[in-house]
């Protein structure tokens, strides 16, 4: 933040609260605090999507995290059943949904087995997109979820291993997040 950000001038408004006569665009908004005196504000930033009540990370939200570290990946089988593996433990169903996250995810690991060229290969961003909103139903991410989903990638990956920033790594990631809160 600037300092010209920081010198913005706050004018009371006719209830005696405090507003900051900056653009939203800023994502600066004041915030009062307990330790301060009436009348001074403490500016917090705002969050872009802000976490749920919980403020738990979600398997959906892993999911869709796997998009930004490893979107790009061509859809494997060992994704497949990772994609798999986190949809059944989201969503508390034994099995996959026809249409959803892990249908689409099997028929892009078939599609891309055939097809030779990389470029016409479907991506994990265009199966994870959006996958938070194509489950059903979704839960925290758990210590047992990541164990769950990262031996789903390993048992169908040809050299028993993981893709380092891929679905298990996120839901892993999302799992020792909670765990620390």
């Amino acid at each position: 933040m600037s300092q010209e950000q920081l010198h913005k001038p706050i004018t009371p408004d006719v209830k005696g609260e405090a507003q900051v006569t900056e653009d939203k665009e800023k994502n600066v908004v004041p915030e009062p605090s307990a330790e301060q005196a009436e009348g001074q504000l403490n500016r917090k930033k705002v969050v872009a999507n802000p976490p749920d009540a919980g403020g738990s990370i979600t398997i959906g939200e892993a999911l869709e995290a796997a998009v930004l570290t490893a979107g790009n990946k061509p859809v494997e089988w060992s994704d497949a059943a990772a994609i798999q593996a986190a949809e059944v433990r989201a969503t508390g169903r034994t099995n996959i949904m026809p249409g959803g996250v892990a249908a689409s995810a099997q028929s892009a690991a078939t599609l891309n087995a055939r097809v030779t060229s990389d470029d016409e290969k479907t991506t994990l961003a265009d199966v994870l997109t959006g996958a938070s909103s194509k489950l059903p139903s979704d839960k925290a991410a758990t210590r047992k979820d990541a164990e769950g989903v990262t031996g789903a990638e390993m048992r169908n990956d040809p050299h028993l291993t993981t893709y380092p920033t891929g679905v298990a790594a996120s839901v892993a990631a999302a799992a020792r997040i909670n765990q620390a809160k």
